[in-house]
């Protein structure tokens, strides 16, 4: 490996300090613990096995190829590349950390190589089916004469001057690539005069921003075809090559992952917003640590694109079939057939906030939730219009971790400073992939007289809150589990609870002095808030339930959540079970849970997720000995939600909003449909029950929304895909997070 830049050293140190403190934990526990990136190997797996259910509609499995990949690529250039800095880290202090994180990385990469071979296992079947269904992928080799002129006409039309190949004898390395895009290597060759034949290598990235990836030829017999743009490029490499003495070609794509860990200058100097621009420059010059290529590409040209990409021991090398980068499978034409795809599903327009009266005058009346995208994200963006226009208005206070691109949060925001109200924004600079739109967001609600708060340095602020403060009467709130983005909220489930409750409303703000100024001391009644008092909270509460067994009281700790990596939680939920306690978790992600290994009296199960909608909501339900507590909230039971970020949950009083949350979790615990047992093993097996839903959590949650409002008024289209969105890290449904790991 090429030598790092400066301050990628300090870098490593921080990385190793925080993995040796992981470590420091499990080594005083002696209950199971799956390492957090194996686990999420086997979370993106459950995702490639919903492109092979044949209940799951053709184009929606092609999606679900684009979502698996897309999480591949994050999840290598996120916590692969944490895990190479450590394997790397060479100081004789951090010997045995360094050692888990590469036997982590083998580990990785043998399930890895299982894995590629499996989705193209399912690529093939798939797309095998969709040619029974008159959908037609085809490569260069099968174009008939008819489809060769269409395809020279299109090069002439769309792609002349676009490509510009590069020697690699011109180059020493890669670094002005990024990892965003696909390349061909091209092997070229001529016959001199004497009969020797002369060769030439060159590479140059494939015109997908300018074309897409993908091409529709002209319809057939009843028939769609379709094309990558690789194969009409390949088609088309004598006219790119034209002028010079080649005469034969021969294409092969690849791509290549960098490291994604921002480097943030630690120079006291620079203000946040620079050190962020700065680390986000950096972040493109980040090493290469993955590349995939086609099996089929010949030795001479590969050892090239190794050597240019400097691939160290520890790196992820994979052979892959003839095409790479399949996340775009999620922007795959559907040639008009919607009979292929998810039916749809319109958000409904909840009936008790529709109407002429003032939704902020309901809301101090009785507490209001939504359960996006089931209900109409519309009804919380009135929320913020009413309160941008409201002469009774004071100030608007909110927390936004990632923005939609043309936000409306954003307009009632800049609306409601215009208007004259006070209006504070604390935006997270560093949302991963995210950073260089909220630093835009940013500065664009400065401009409009916005109060901007970048959040403290060191911690993120992950939570979801809103904080209306009124003239007169009751001042409102709003906690939600999941980002306040318009894309977001028909994509991923969530829930926003709205309160006039004086405690929940006086913690609220509280919650934003603590962040203005965090040297002040601040005690949160009713808010669960870390890094204060969230973990002890819980832990308190899952001791309340082993009392409660104990004295023969109801005892149950049901939880719906996205990730559950922490080792003291891990421990106290084992510690729970082992009690008598029932414990069941929907866990969507990462999860270092060993079921598996537990001794069979242990009543602890887990049920993993994947369907149409990213299930992201966080709700957590104790049965108090009979007296239910509820909470929702914006954290996962990991390390960086638990210590290292702001995030809050909330509890949940009313009684009928405490029963629709309930029954979220009660849902999720019966899906048989779309869950897979999450135990540790990687089986991914069927998820069982004894009293199942008979279709998926998902569609009977819609069908009881609907005809809870009456037989279901819906809002108007939005205009986004229901099936999947597109990333960043975390726009992609069951990505993510992305790390998607998501980390919305």
């Amino acid at each position: 490996m090429r030598i790092p830049a400066a301050g990628v050293s300090v870098r490593i140190r921080d990385l190793y300090n925080n993995q040796h403190r992981r470590t420091m934990v499990k080594k005083n526990v002696s209950h199971p613990y799956l390492e957090r990136d194996i686990s999420w190997m086997y979370f993106n797996r459950r995702v490639l096995q919903e492109a092979s259910k044949d209940n799951v509609p053709l184009l929606e499995r092609v999606s679900f190829l684009g979502i698996y990949s897309n999480n591949l690529d994050e999840f290598f250039r996120v916590r692969v590349a944490s895990l190479n800095r450590i394997a790397e880290y060479d100081e004789k202090s951090g010997a045995k950390e360094a050692h888990l994180a590469a036997r982590t990385v083998r580990t990785i990469n043998r399930i890895n190589d299982v894995y590629v071979s499996d989705f193209e296992n399912e690529f093939s079947r798939i797309f095998m089916a969709l040619r029974q269904e008159g959908i037609m992928l085809i490569s260069d080799r099968e174009a008939d004469a008819e489809q060769l002129e269409f395809i020279h006409q299109y090069y002439r039309d769309k792609i002349d001057g676009l490509i510009v190949p590069i020697r690699f004898s011109a180059i020493e390395y890669l670094d002005h690539e990024t990892d965003e895009s696909i390349y061909m290597a091209v092997k070229a060759s001529y016959i001199n005069k004497n009969g020797k034949t002369n060769y030439e290598y060159a590479y140059f990235e494939l015109p997908v921003q300018s074309c897409g990836r993908f091409v529709r030829l002209p319809d057939k017999e009843g028939k769609s075809y379709i094309m990558f743009i690789d194969d009409i490029v390949r088609c088309s490499l004598p006219k790119i090559f034209e002028g010079t003495e080649y005469e034969n070609f021969e294409g092969y794509t690849f791509k290549f992952t960098r490291d994604a860990e921002m480097e943030i200058d630690n120079d006291g100097r620079n203000g946040i917003l620079q050190k962020i621009s700065k680390g986000l420059k950096d972040r493109k010059k980040g090493e290469p640590l993955r590349v995939v290529y086609d099996k089929d590409m010949p030795s001479d040209l590969l050892k090239r694109i190794m050597n240019r990409l400097d691939i160290g021991k520890t790196d992820t090398v994979s052979k892959s079939g003839h095409y790479q980068n399949h996340k775009d499978f999620i922007r795959f034409p559907d040639c008009g057939r919607k009979d292929l795809k998810y039916g749809p599903m319109p958000p409904i327009a909840k009936s008790d906030l529709m109407g002429p009266e003032s939704i902020l005058e309901k809301i101090s009346r009785r507490d209001r939730f939504l359960h996006v995208p089931y209900h109409s994200f519309n009804s919380f963006i009135r929320v913020l219009r009413e309160a941008a226009v409201d002469k009774n208005v004071r100030s608007i206070k909110i927390t936004l971790y990632r923005l939609a691109k043309d936000s409306k949060v954003v307009r009632a925001l800049v609306g409601a400073a215009r208007n004259g109200k006070k209006v504070t924004v604390v935006i997270e600079l560093l949302a991963r992939f995210d950073e260089e739109s909220n630093i835009q967001w940013s500065q664009k609600l400065q401009d409009a007289g916005v109060k901007v708060i970048y959040g403290l340095e060191g911690l993120k602020v992950h939570s979801k809150v809103v904080h209306i403060g009124m003239k007169r009467g009751k001042d409102i709130a709003c906690i939600s589990t999941g980002n306040f983005h318009e894309g977001n909220a028909s994509s991923y489930t969530d829930c926003i609870l709205m309160t006039a409750a004086k405690s929940i409303v006086s913690d609220a703000e509280k919650l934003f002095e603590f962040i203005e100024k965090p040297y002040i001391p601040v005690h949160f009644k009713e808010l669960l808030v870390s890094p204060n008092e969230m973990k002890n909270r819980f832990m308190r509460l899952v001791n309340d339930e082993i009392r409660n067994k104990a004295a023969g009281k109801p005892a149950y700790i049901h939880v719906k959540i996205n990730h559950l990596t922490d080792t003291v939680m891990v421990g106290k939920l084992y510690e729970a079970a082992e009690n008598g306690v029932e414990v069941r978790v929907s866990v969507r992600g990462n999860c270092s849970v060993v079921t598996s290994k537990l001794r069979k009296y242990c009543d602890i199960r887990l049920n993993g997720i994947i369907d149409r909608y990213l299930e992201h909501s966080r709700i957590y339900v104790f049965a108090a000995g009979g007296e239910e507590k509820v909470f929702i909230g914006s954290a996962d039971w990991m390390p960086r939600n638990l210590d290292n970020r702001i995030e809050v949950a909330a509890p949940v009083y009313d009684p009928e909003i405490k029963r629709e949350m309930i029954r979220i979790v009660e849902y999720a615990l019966r899906d048989t449909v779309q869950g897979r047992l999450v135990d540790g093993s990687g089986g991914n097996g069927p998820w069982t029950c004894s009293d199942p839903l008979p279709h998926g959590s998902q569609t009977e949650l819609y069908e009881y929304y609907k005809s809870a409002n009456g037989g279901g008024d819906t809002a108007p289209d939005s205009g986004i895909t229901t099936s999947c969105t597109g990333t960043n890290g975390c726009n992609n449904i069951n990505a993510c997070s992305s790390t998607n790991n998501c980390n919305g």
